[in-house]
This record gives structure tokens, sequence and C-alpha cells, in this order.
């Protein structure tokens, strides 16, 4: 009997131990859903939605939102994700005036935070495309850095600590105080695309292979150098959300903006190839050598959600949902290596 008493408590504490054991932590994806599309996300393929986008208002003390009846939809009809009011995007401007004051850099967090109420949102995305930066056409102040974080500070005392507050970023982390928001964050979108037109690469994974080979059609910026970049900036690896394109760049017969959905096979005269170095698919025209296309396709996507894991990020991003072709391959690619789904 005191033997078999003995083999139970072994049993029971090996069973104790293995219930105990802290599993790995399930990455996430974000998944970037513009407002002028009547496209409803498939939940199943993501973790979190920002809705793009809202704007700082006129008079700089609250928020406008696109199409607000869609992102009530959104939320609606996907109750297991968690939504964002993305607020911002290239050349959405008022910022700096916003967050150049006391008074209305809260109202506009008081504003953000009755939205997230009313709309039922887990929380708020930043996407002030830049902070110092003119270049979008929007104004700008050698202050708003320093204001950007104060920002961050009184979006965060509105929401509280329940709600979530993210920010999308260049992909050189540049113009933000990272040090200084971190208390008051929850995780960084790192917008590591549009890192070059042709005859560069949109998003290259790599610039260089292992020996310091170089990509001939990559530029000075890459998936990996942005990411590497915000470690340097302090941003800890498990607050990275690393951002993938739905889209690619051309030019020579292709538009400059080319959605998966609408990519067709090359042109006369060009080839798709894949470079082993970026990680990435081409379109190249064969009489000159040029790449005349740059895009991410599920084999490219594949690479880049793999990086993901070997890096252990928080996660991946993508822009946009939309973009994707009718059957999904690309946010079926993201949830099934960061999801295994």
């Amino acid at each position: 009997m005191k033997q078999l008493l003995i083999s139970l408590s072994a049993i029971v504490l090996m069973l104790a131990a293995c219930s105990t054991t802290p599993s790995q932590p399930s990455k996430i994806v974000v998944a970037y859903v513009s407002s002028g599309s009547d496209v409803m996300p498939d939940q199943s393929l993501m973790t979190h939605i920002n809705y793009a986008f809202g704007h700082v208002n006129s008079t700089f003390d609250g928020v406008r939102i696109s199409n607000p009846d869609r992102l009530k939809e959104i939320v609606a009809a996907c109750p297991d994700v968690k939504v964002l009011l993305s607020i911002g995007g290239w050349g959405s401007g008022r910022f700096s005036e916003m967050a150049s004051s006391d008074s209305t850099r809260m109202a506009f967090a008081m504003d953000c935070g009755r939205i997230a109420d009313e709309f039922g949102l887990a929380g708020i995305d930043i996407d002030w495309e830049y902070p110092t930066v003119p270049a979008a056409g929007i104004s700008s102040s050698p202050k708003d850095t320093e204001n950007f974080t104060l920002l961050m500070r009184d979006l965060r005392s509105v929401l509280g600590p329940d709600r979530l507050l993210t920010l999308a970023t260049v992909s050189s982390a540049r113009y933000i105080d990272f040090p200084a928001i971190l208390p008051y964050i929850d995780f960084v979108n790192v917008m590591s695309y549009d890192l070059g037109r042709p005859p560069r690469h949109n998003a290259p994974l790599y610039g260089f292979d292992e020996n310091g080979k170089r990509s001939r059609v990559a530029g000075r910026m890459s998936a990996d150098a942005a990411v590497r970049a915000h470690l340097a900036a302090g941003i800890p690896k498990e607050m990275i959300v690393m951002g993938m394109p739905f889209y690619g760049h051309g030019k020579e017969g292709y538009t400059d903006y080319v959605d998966y959905k609408n990519m067709a096979p090359p042109l006369e005269g060009h080839v798709e190839k894949w470079d082993s170095i970026a990680r990435v698919p081409y379109f190249e025209d064969t009489a000159t050598g040029r790449l005349v296309l740059g895009f991410d396709n599920p084999a490219s996507i594949t690479e880049k959600c793999q990086y993901i894991l070997d890096k252990d990020l928080l996660g991946g991003m993508y822009w946009e949902y939309t973009c994707d072709n009718p059957s999904l391959d690309l946010a079926r690619t993201v949830a099934k290596v960061l999801l295994d789904k």
C-alpha cells in the first residue's frame, strides 16, 4: 500500500508539473481594414483589426471617423477580434497642432475614450506619419517628438489599463522617443514596406545574405533592418509587430500601387523572378534586367512570418486586408504560419 501511495504521489506531481509548464506565447496578427470597402474581414484569420482611419478633427480637439457605420459593422461581425480605431495615415494631418497644447491634447484623448466606449473598441492605434516631418504635406514642429510622448501619456490616462494603445512607426524607427513612451503603449506596428519603388523592391526581407552579398535590387532598408532599428531604439522584441504589404509597386506598364488581388502575369518582355537574398518575388524587364514590379506573394509572406517566429517577435501586421485576392491567399498564409490555422 505504501508503495502504491508513493507511485500515486509521483504521478500526481508529474501531472501537476505538466499542467504548469509555461506554453509559448501565441503570436498576434494585426490586419488593417480600410473604411472605403464593404468587404467584411474573416475574423478567424486575425487577432486584431486596425480600422483605417480616424483623423484629427478641424478644431484639433477630437476625432473624425471615416465611414463610422462600417466600423460599427466590423465590431459587430468580429466579436472574437480586438478592434482598434487607427487614427492618421499618410497625409492625415493636424496632429502637430492637436498635440502642442495641454487642452487640445487632452480633449483629443477624451474623445478617443468616448469613441472606444461608444463603438466597443479594444483600443486606439496612432498612425502619425511622422512627428517633426512635413513630407506628407502636413504641419509639423520641432517639438512634435516631445509632444508625441505627452500624447501617449494622456491617451493612456484616458483609456486606462485595460484598453490597447498602439502605434504605427516608420521603418527607420526615427521621430519617436521610444524609451519615453514604453510605459504607455502595448505594442508597435512597424511599417516595413514602401521601402523602395522600381527599380528597387517594395518590401525585401533582407538586403544582404549571411555572407554580406547584397541583393542588386534591394534598397537601403529591409524588413530585417527595420526590426533591428526598432530593437536598437529600445523596443523589446515582445512589443514588435512586423508589417507586411498585400500590394506591390510598379512602373513601365504597371501601376505604381498594385493590390495583390489585381496581380496578373508579367507583360510581354517581362518575367517573374525570385530574389534569393531579399526573399521576395519581382517582375523583371528581360531587355534591361530592371525590376519593374516589386510585390509579395504567399512564398514571401511565409518567409516573413517564419522570420517573426524565428526572432520571437510579438506578431505580424499587414496593410491591408481588402488588397488580398478573393481566396485570401495572403491572409490565410499569415494565419497558417503565425496562428497555426
